[in-house]
């Protein structure tokens, strides 16, 4: 069996390592011209960090990570500990995403990885999938997988105006730095601030430090990339108990922080067709506000290698990928939901928790 598979992010080669690993020929088609992340820090969940043992990679993974935990504070620094759960519900690896990146595409090796290389559609039968791309070639193969992001051209094919949207009002700052001189950071801290701002920052492996700040419902923007980090940064301590924070966005420069628009992908009707399946953000890009699309995304990749492997019947095995994954991430969204509509911080950090706990024992 041959695949193409579309998009050399995490859950692209990540779905390559994982058809490879069931005998499966699959090679990745990356429009850019070279294997990079768009991001700085990321955590993987233990349910990533299952797959990724599944698929061999557990001792590399963790040589790039550093563990940490996902505990909340409001803005005057109080700790916020939901009764009811266990220190494994609050735990994950945070990973460089470049660094990830570059360990996966070693995995699935140069040979099997075509770079500058842009879906322009694909064209299916009962006997396999088309795949063109728009330097005018075409590759022949058993499926397509698309694991083309919240932009995905896969997805536009498949289902017709299904394009992502915006999450109105919920803006994203973050960057990887080494501390400034003076401020020493031997803890991760997250804040649920005040005008639904959240953000705060934790160490990794390499003595860097990720911080990040998110808002829902922002005001318009207005000044720098750093300009607007610092105003949120602001909301989330209000008695001057965390200088941190400010002091290593005052010290990134405005090009090295990443200021986004979210977006979303609306639940689909569908994510396959008899030779074509979506996975990772192409079917359900998530706000990140749960912190867990890659976890999530890497899920899909694992699940959709194993039931290809189990039968010859290529489209029976696609039905029974989205019989699963539909109802799944019904799930996913509504504790998604419930945990963006949160009135206080104490209820945000419950409803987080309540669904990093299902996630990680569903």
């Amino acid at each position: 069996m041959r695949a193409v598979v579309v998009g050399g992010g995490i859950v692209g080669l990540t779905s390559a390592i994982a058809l490879r690993s069931m005998g499966i020929d699959a090679v990745v088609h990356e429009q850019a011209s070279d294997i990079r992340a768009a991001g700085a820090g990321l955590g993987l969940w233990a349910n990533a960090l299952a797959v990724f043992g599944e698929l061999g990679l557990s001792a590399q993974l963790r040589a790039i990570g550093k563990p940490a935990e996902m505990y909340f504070r409001d803005p005057t620094g109080k700790l916020i500990d939901p009764p009811g759960f266990s220190t494994d519900d609050h735990s994950y690896l945070l990973v460089h995403r470049a660094k990830l990146s570059e360990l996966l595409a070693r995995t699935v090796r140069q040979e099997n990885i075509r770079l500058n290389s842009r879906l322009a559609g694909y064209e299916e039968t009962d006997a396999g999938v088309t795949a063109r791309f728009t330097d005018g070639t075409t590759v022949e193969a058993d499926l397509l997988v698309g694991a083309d992001g919240a932009y995905s051209v896969v997805r536009s094919q498949l289902i017709p105006g299904s394009e992502a949207v915006e999450h109105s009002g919920h803006y994203a700052w973050r960057s990887v730095v080494k501390p400034p001189a003076g401020v020493r950071v031997d803890a991760g801290v997250i804040v649920l601030g005040d005008r639904r701002s959240r953000g705060g920052y934790v160490p990794t492996v390499d003595g860097s430090v990720y911080w990040l700040v998110n808002q829902f419902e922002s005001p318009s923007l207005e000044g720098t990339p750093k300009q607007q980090a610092l105003e949120r940064a602001d909301l989330l301590d209000t008695t001057g108990w965390n200088p941190a924070l400010l002091a290593l966005i005052e010290s990134t420069l405005d090009e090295q922080i990443l200021c986004n628009q979210i977006m979303l992908v609306p639940p689909l009707p569908r994510w396959v067709s008899t030779r074509v399946a979506l996975v990772g953000d192409s079917a359900h890009a998530l706000s990140p506000h749960i912190t867990a699309g890659a976890s999530l995304g890497v899920e899909d990749a694992l699940l959709l290698a194993r039931l290809l492997a189990s039968t010859d019947d290529i489209p029976a095995a696609l039905a029974a990928y989205e019989q699963d994954r539909i109802p799944h991430y019904g799930k996913v969204n509504e504790l998604s939901r419930k945990v963006e509509n949160s009135a206080t911080p104490d209820e945000f950090a419950t409803n987080y928790v309540a669904f990093t706990h299902w996630m990680l024992n569903r």
